[in-house]
């Protein structure tokens, strides 16, 4: 592994719970960068991982991490975060050039460093939403290898149970500009409710011209799948318990209230991908990846 020693401050907001999935992703993200079939590149992932105590012993390239590819975690688990990466990469980069927004909202952004790495058009301004925590974390980490944004950044630190749009407005969000909104890796931890309550959040403060991705789970029964490979692997290699985390609560249809309001939707699986690119995981049996869908909306009419 590289030689970076874990940071000593700031690592409250990602060293457990929630908080802990964010690192789950970095290495995930840090093995893709270094496959040589990679589908996204995300320098700045390993050195997160690195940085933290609870994981700074995880592997950040496939050739440490045991049984390598076949590992349900950090194979086909990483792998699927890998996909993930690109194919929202993708929409974002899309939506800026093609649409023309200018501004992206990045909800429960973790340690996504998509202001640092992604080419974004001149004037545009990328918004951080997390936890103080988790941004003075990221902070930390970016400080310590002198990364430049590639876009005006404004980090955001709220809880997302709070009054966020309240926060976002305040640091300067325009809500009759169009906006590209992420959230990516969010809605399986909220109850219904919040769900329900976020997405009429975005819908109020999106102008036309306005797009949205965001991810969900629709099993109908989580429990299900839990001694899957997937939960498994994750719950003994790291003691992350995803079903502890997650919501089970029925999920609102959420593409389908967009729709309702003057939105297109389109609903993937993360499989299409995988046939798009040519990589990424593929069905199996006792599958937790069965119900993880893929959801892209844009604003056409005014509400």
């Amino acid at each position: 592994m590289a030689d970076t020693a874990p940071l000593s401050t700031g690592t409250d907001g990602v060293e457990g719970g929630v908080g802990l999935t964010a690192l789950l992703v970095a290495a995930a993200r840090a093995i893709e960068t270094h496959r040589p079939d990679s589908l996204a590149q995300d320098v700045y992932a390993e050195h997160f991982v690195l940085g933290a105590p609870a994981s700074a012993h995880w592997p950040v390239r496939l050739d440490q991490a045991p049984d390598g590819d076949a590992s349900p975690l950090w194979g086909r688990f990483a792998r699927y975060f890998g996909l993930r990466t690109r194919v929202l990469d993708d929409f974002l980069l899309r939506s800026v050039r093609a649409a023309g927004a200018r501004q992206v909202v990045l909800l429960g952004a973790g340690l996504d460093a998509r202001a640092f790495r992604l080419d974004w058009p001149p004037d545009c301004v990328v918004f951080e939403i997390d936890r103080d925590g988790v941004l003075a974390f990221k902070h930390e980490v970016l400080t310590s290898v002198s990364a430049e944004p590639k876009a005006t950044r404004v980090p955001v630190g709220v809880d997302l149970r709070a009054d966020w749009a309240g926060a976002l407005t305040a640091a300067g969000f325009d809500t009759t500009a169009p906006t590209v909104w992420l959230a990516e890796g969010l809605l399986f931890y909220l109850p219904h409710a919040a769900e329900t309550a976020l997405i009429d959040t975005v819908d109020r403060l999106s102008a036309p011209g306005s797009a949205l991705a965001y991810e969900v789970k629709l099993e109908k029964d989580l429990m299900e799948y839990r001694d899957s490979p997937l939960y498994t692997s994750t719950r003994h290699q790291l003691g992350i318990d995803l079903l502890d985390l997650f919501s089970r609560e029925p999920r609102p249809d959420s593409a389908a209230r967009l729709t309702g309001r003057g939105w297109t939707a389109s609903v993937h699986t993360p499989f299409d991908f995988t046939h798009r690119h040519g990589r990424g995981p593929l069905p199996e049996e006792n599958d937790a990846l069965a119900g993880n869908r893929w959801v892209f909306a844009d604003r056409t009419q005014p509400a």
